[in-house]
């Protein structure tokens, strides 16, 4: 199993994400560095290089999609698992989900629900199976998942949609598997644990939605043509499947970012209580 690393300015924080992989089978990890640049990142880098960790330091600043696709290409195992430098692995959990992998062959990844920490802490419920229709208009699939390398690299790795702009590289990938009907297996526990900051890219992006999702459409024609047959096949609620091309897609309702979103979770919508 290979574990990718993409870091940029974490700090210390990168020292506590490599310390929760605890697994008991053998993990090919690397860090690769997009090119950090305040001496705390640079100290905690030199401190995993010290313990035995490969650490690739990129010549400039390319992102969290190229950062993964190096490391994608640095590394041979068949499992990739992506772990962002402020995360948090499960021990034992990527091993879980490679035995799974393993006796689904037929998968392109295991996908699990994952806990988010912060100011709060919330599990936040990911649906059962790849499913085209949601995945045209809303990205509810971690980023951090165990994939079959042969599926990741089918797809191109993580690309941006818009090369000039850089986030949804995670959708764009659950799009491109999406497109080509790949089967992925739940894990039925929570995944990882994925850390909440300030907003700061992630809101970039979101502020730029409709122009990235435009370039999403563009690249993945074939998965909008077929949208009504994805819708009928769905296994969402009739009016999920009537709520899902309002509330998102474009977001032309853009206060339901802003609003709804936190009454939905109180709500327990797309969470599991604990």
């Amino acid at each position: 199993m290979a574990v990718i690393v993409p870091c940029f300015n974490a700090g210390r924080l990168i020292l506590e994400t490599i310390e929760s992989l605890q697994e008991p089978e053998p993990l090919e990890l690397i860090v690769v560095d997009d090119r950090s640049d305040d001496a705390e990142t640079q100290q905690a880098l030199a401190e995993l290089e010290a313990r035995g960790v490969r650490v690739i330091r990129g010549m400039e600043n390319r992102g969290a999609a190229a950062a993964r696709t190096t490391g994608l290409n640095e590394t041979t195992a068949p499992f990739v698992f992506p772990l962002d430098a402020d995360d948090l692995a499960i021990p034992g959990r990527i091993s879980r989900a490679a035995d799974l992998l393993e006796a689904n062959p037929d998968a392109a990844a295991v996908i699990g629900d994952y806990e988010e920490f912060g100011n709060a802490t919330i599990v936040r419920a990911v649906p059962d199976a790849l499913d085209p229709y949601r995945i045209a208009f809303t990205n509810e699939y971690a980023i951090t998942s165990l994939f079959r390398r042969s599926a990741v690299e089918q797809a191109g790795g993580w690309r941006d949609p818009l090369p000039e702009h850089r986030g949804y590289e995670d959708w764009n990938l659950w799009m491109d598997l999406a497109e080509r009907g790949a089967r992925v297996v739940h894990l039925h526990d929570v995944l990882y644990r994925r850390r909440l900051h300030a907003p700061g890219l992630d809101l970039q992006a979101r502020r730029r939605h409709a122009e990235i999702y435009a370039a999403l459409r563009r690249l993945h024609r074939p998965l909008f043509a077929d949208l009504a047959a994805h819708r009928r096949r769905s296994p969402l609620s009739r009016p999920r499947k009537l709520l899902y091309p309002v509330l998102y897609g474009d977001r032309k309702l853009i206060g339901f970012v802003r609003w709804l979103k936190p009454l939905l979770d109180r709500a327990g919508v797309w969470t599991l209580r604990r």
